[in-house]
């Protein structure tokens, strides 16, 4: 029997000149930053289409085993690996919106089940070198960073939500990944994923006064709505930290996806909880095939 091809979809208007295309198999689609891939980084994020799960009707939920069946969430994350050639493991953890890295130090540390990522490890990034194992965060509205070197071949995965973003998260991860595999920041090449974004995510005082409060220029990042709220631009609020950190704004690729507005692709769990009361989780992963 021939197994079902991989597809490369590059005709979206919607991605025309972003960096990114589709990648389909089976039904499952994966968003993929094209310069990362001819770096020699697999990559990925996820969507909601292709799955078995029931959040809506035949999704791809990916992860939150205490809203679906386990079976379900093991099933769409074989299918999720079928995106990519060759046999992988994934490696995650438990994200508690926090700024803690992960270490990725072998395929051992990682789960040979796709359907278990080592989430009894509390922490919102994670970075390594190890072959054949992909990094994987989690997300249903928060910013999912992607960050690969080609030169001492390290990778990290990252979840910024607002207060992983405050945190500063993503400069926490380019720290590790120099400290412990002496990657230097302007060798790094990163993707922002799918996220809620500027258009549709409004937040309260409280998220708007820890920004101005920890970054001078952070005005520029929020849209005043009504009285003590405004839209917040995750995305940009991350890039402009990997620019601080010292990377090259050329190497910097941004989906150009808001997950609450294209809820049709991607799962938003501020669009959804209120809705359906259980809501599905993206997956985004990167890692190295073979060894070096």
């Amino acid at each position: 029997m021939m197994s079902t091809p991989i597809e490369m979809i590059t005709d979206d208007p919607a991605l025309e000149s972003s960096g990114f295309y589709w990648r389909e198999h089976a039904g499952v689609r994966g968003l993929i930053c094209a310069a990362l891939e001819e770096d020699g980084f697999t990559n990925a994020f996820s969507t909601r289409i292709g799955g078995i799960s029931p959040m809506t009707e035949n999704s791809l939920n990916l992860a939150g085993f205490n809203e679906d069946d386990p079976e379900n969430i093991y099933e769409n994350r074989r299918r999720f690996l079928k995106l990519f050639a060759g046999n992988w493991t994934l490696a995650g953890c438990w994200q508690v919106h926090g700024a803690d890295i992960r270490v990725v130090h072998s395929a051992a540390e990682a789960s040979p089940r796709p359907g278990v990522l080592g989430d009894d490890q509390y922490c919102d990034a994670l970075v390594s070198d190890t072959a054949n194992v992909l990094l994987g965060v989690k997300t249903a509205d928060c910013v999912p960073i992607l960050l690969g070197d080609p030169v001492s071949r390290a990778f990290a995965a990252v979840h910024a939500g607002w207060r992983g973003t405050s945190a500063s998260i993503i400069k926490h991860a380019i720290e590790t990944l120099a400290r412990e595999y002496g990657s230097r920041a302007e060798h790094l090449r990163a993707a922002i994923g799918p996220a809620a974004n500027v258009c549709c995510y409004e937040v309260g005082s409280d998220v708007i006064d820890v920004f101005k409060e920890r970054f001078p220029q952070a005005g520029q990042l929020f849209q005043p709505t009504r009285d003590g709220h405004a839209r917040i631009d995750l995305q940009t609020a991350n890039r402009h930290q990997l620019i601080e950190a010292g990377m090259s704004a050329e190497r910097i690729h941004i989906a150009p996806f808001c997950t609450m507005d294209r809820n049709d692709l991607f799962f938003s769990y501020r669009r959804e909880k209120h809705l359906h009361g259980r809501v599905g989780r993206l997956m985004s992963v990167i890692g190295t095939a073979g060894s070096h």
